[in-house]
């Protein structure tokens, strides 16, 4: 059961270690984005694949996703989505009869940490690339930018002056570096929480506003938040839109613990020139994934995707790991 964001890529992460261990699958993507994954069906199929063993079904997850979970025949469930439906989809498949095996990969309020002795100008592109590309809408995008005080004002200088050069057009429109919002339910929650952190007393630097442009769409213009902090709403719950928010902390020790402090564990990263740091923050970043110098949004299918916390239950997903779901153990004994 996979979601929009990535309408190709995860069905095709979740579909090829499947079949590739000796599973029939059936795909439900997300109704708002199912031409993707049929294409992707409709090749696999036309390689030669065998009847049956690929599935594809549409509609929507409270109905066509809850018969999958529901079937005495579907053996095991992965799914990729919000917190709360991956709740609902792991307390249907344990109270199943038979119970079925279950692998989430859920929500993200992953921590960028900008230390004083970063590279400004890597800084900024690692923080602009990993919080509003893709509109934002990827559950490992750093939408808490942790900024030690000694670089925090250059920080948001730099940060203003790359958004300033930020195009938000239709995405296949040559020169645009974001495309618009999905649809008008996440615009407006993006505009909600937008909200939310100006009635918390966030201080919105740029941007937050809604865009025209010749394509329709629901362009929304990125916006920066300072002034805040890891107490507030838009430092603990997902936006999943172009939003990120500043929190500024003193030295190195805040940073982590700030950092860590969040019930989500998906993606982490750090910004500093520091071996010290850097080997200190990949051991201790309560994070499934850890970047240091890079945007903590961007994966390498050959190696294991999740995370912790409440960003992930059970198996990992991607590289030789995607093995031990798409498998069962056995131990046979045998006297000679």
């Amino acid at each position: 059961i996979t979601p929009w964001n990535f309408p190709i890529a995860i069905p095709a992460w979740k579909i090829a270690p499947a079949l590739a261990w000796g599973n029939c699958v059936v795909i439900k993507p997300a109704d708002l984005v199912p031409g993707s994954a049929w294409a992707l069906v409709d090749i696999i199929q036309r390689a030669g694949l065998p009847k049956g063993v690929l599935n594809l079904v549409m509609g929507r997850g409270s109905v066509v996703g809850q018969a999958l979970l529901e079937h005495k025949d579907v053996t095991a469930i992965s799914f990729t989505g919000s917190v709360a439906t991956g709740r609902k989809v792991a307390a249907a498949c344990i109270a199943s009869n038979p119970m079925k095996k279950v692998q989430l990969e859920m929500g993200g309020k992953n921590p960028l940490v900008v230390l004083d002795d970063a590279d400004l100008k890597t800084a900024v592109e690692v923080a602009v690339n990993g919080a509003f590309f893709s509109t934002g809408q990827r559950c490992t995008a750093s939408s808490r930018l942790i900024v030690q005080a000694g670089i925090h004002d250059r920080f948001v200088e730099a940060c203003i002056e790359r958004l300033k050069g930020v195009v938000v057009d239709d995405a296949l429109k040559a020169g645009t570096h974001i495309g618009p919002v999905v649809d008008q339910s996440q615009l407006d929650q993006d505009l909600k929480y937008i909200q939310i952190a100006k009635d918390e007393g966030g201080k919105l630097v740029w941007g937050g506003e809604l865009l025209n442009r010749e394509t329709p769409g629901f362009y929304l213009q990125p916006a920066l938040f300072t002034e805040t902090t890891n107490a507030m709403r838009i430092s603990r719950e997902e936006v999943f839109g172009p939003v990120a928010n500043i929190v500024r902390v003193k030295d190195y020790d805040e940073a982590l613990a700030v950092a860590n402090d969040t019930e989500f564990g998906l993606s982490s990263g750090i910004c500093t020139t520091s071996l010290k740091y850097a080997t200190h923050f990949k051991r201790n970043s309560e994070a499934g994934m850890v970047m240091v110098n890079l945007p903590t949004a961007g994966v390498d299918y050959h190696v294991p995707f999740g995370g912790r916390k409440g960003s992930s239950y059970g198996p990992r997903e991607q590289g030789a790991y995607a093995k031990e779901f798409y498998t069962t153990v056995k131990t046979a004994y045998t006297l000679a």
